[in-house]
């Protein structure tokens, strides 16, 4: 079966019809979305709403979680004083357009999904704002696989897509008790790995194309999908509706934080 999983919408419909076109074309299943569908974006209601009308299997990311429990409920980090200005504008814009029904909605969402041996979070199975980077230390990352019990890990939250496997191997953990004496346990695992799907609506691998994922699981075929869409006519939105522009800038570059606004060369990481 081929499943198309995707995440970090961000209230960019535009960029959502583009992906879900294209996952219709590729012959998809099935859809999983990683959460995150609102922030940043200026249609976080058309998003939710198309996600709630397909029946679409959602996480929760941390953008709905600090929609539902207040700007408090994420600690993501700011680069700058400026950067965190900009994302309290975005979550004081979002938390007044947001529907309450779609609200409500987005409070039911759960923090993983399960499918046989596939597992779904938005950043980590240990927490929502955990950034699972191609670079993690390879005893974590295959640690957070094996805390699922899945052999697939797909993730998001960091809007860069990649595949991480995690060769089979053997393990062995020391651990010395009260009376000094030490124990052994060994065990070994087959091979896990991490998909990491990127972006829908606010890609940041340098390109403004959305990124998914579409995965086969007969044959564990990973196709990383990056498709193309009016980004300018999101950005344009952005601009009308009175969100920072800087956020149009970034997405129509598909980078990180710009640092500010007269200076599109500095940028930095959140």
């Amino acid at each position: 079966m081929k499943i198309a999983v995707m995440s970090c919408i961000h209230g960019n419909y535009e960029a959502l019809d583009a992906v879900l076109l294209d996952s219709d074309r590729q012959k998809a299943e099935k859809i999983f979305c990683l959460g995150d569908l609102v922030g940043y974006g200026p249609y976080p209601n058309a998003v939710v709403e198309q996600i709630r009308s397909l029946d679409i299997p959602t996480c929760a990311g941390c953008w709905d979680e600090d929609i539902v429990e207040g700007l408090n409920a994420c600690d993501c980090s700011y680069p700058s004083l400026l950067a965190e200005k900009r994302g309290k504008i975005a979550h004081e814009w979002t938390n007044n357009e947001i529907h309450s029904e779609h609200r409500e909605f987005l409070s039911q969402l759960p923090h993983s999904l399960r499918e046989g041996n596939l597992a779904f979070v938005h950043g980590s199975p240990h927490s929502n704002h955990e950034y699972l980077l191609p670079e993690l230390d390879a005893y974590a990352a295959l640690e957070r696989v094996l805390s699922t019990e899945a052999d697939v890990l797909f993730c998001g939250h960091t809007h860069v897509p990649y595949v991480r496997n995690l060769d089979a191997g053997s393990l062995q953990v020391r651990v010395k008790g009260e009376a000094a004496e030490e124990q052994s346990l060994n065990f070994t695992t087959s091979l896990k790995r991490i998909i990491n799907v990127g972006s829908v609506g606010e890609p940041r691998h340098g390109r403004p194309n959305a990124t998914y994922v579409i995965y086969d699981t007969e044959s564990q075929e990973v196709n990383l999908r990056e498709v193309s869409y009016d980004y300018q006519k999101t950005c344009a939105a952005i601009i009308e509706k009175g969100l920072p522009p800087v956020f149009a800038w970034r997405l129509a570059q598909g980078l990180e934080f710009a640092e500010r606004a007269d200076d599109p060369t500095h940028v930095c990481t959140r």
